[in-house]
């Protein structure tokens, strides 16, 4: 492929490189593996924390609304309404707390987002990734679970068969 998509990239890594410096920032592989930064290669803006901070949300944003669907199962897919079904009170009751975290780093966002400040940009970014990290660990557990469940169900017998 092109050196320009190589080179971007380094750019990327070498400006990601001095805000990590300067915010103690996770590294640029944990945010790539978490939230795809490498997309922010194109990204010509000179906020580059900014865009960065958009990847983050962007991706708590979608999980909160898999896990309110989860808690909350109105209207949902029947894929979703399926997990519901294998899940137990003690699973709702993390994905509540799971909720719960992932509402606080939206309420956050609202008030960085409406003033710009790179220190707020990079506590935002610092903060939702501890929070990310918790977050996704709980939710891996509670995913395997449903899968095993899945997994485990009974196959069906031919004795109700009638053709």
């Amino acid at each position: 492929m092109g050196s320009k998509e190589e080179t971007s990239l380094e750019t990327l890594k070498k400006n990601y490189a001095e805000l990590q410096k300067k915010h103690a920032l996770p590294s640029f592989e944990e945010m790539n593996q978490d939230f795809g930064i490498d997309k922010a290669c194109d990204f010509e803006g000179e906020l580059l924390i900014r865009e960065i901070r958009r990847f983050i949300t962007d991706k708590i944003s979608n999980y909160m609304r898999l896990i309110e669907n989860l808690i909350n199962p109105v209207n949902v897919p029947i894929f979703v309404f399926s997990m519901v079904k294998m899940l137990d009170k003690d699973d709702k009751e993390a994905l509540s707390e799971m909720y719960k975290k992932l509402g606080e780093v939206e309420i956050n966002l609202i008030a960085v987002d409406l003033v710009y400040s790179e220190e707020n940009e990079a506590k935002f970014i610092k903060d939702s990734f501890k929070v990310w990290q918790i977050i996704k660990k709980d939710l891996l557990k509670i995913i395997g679970k449903v899968k095993s469940a899945k997994e485990i169900k009974p196959k069906n017998n031919d004795k109700n068969y009638f053709g």
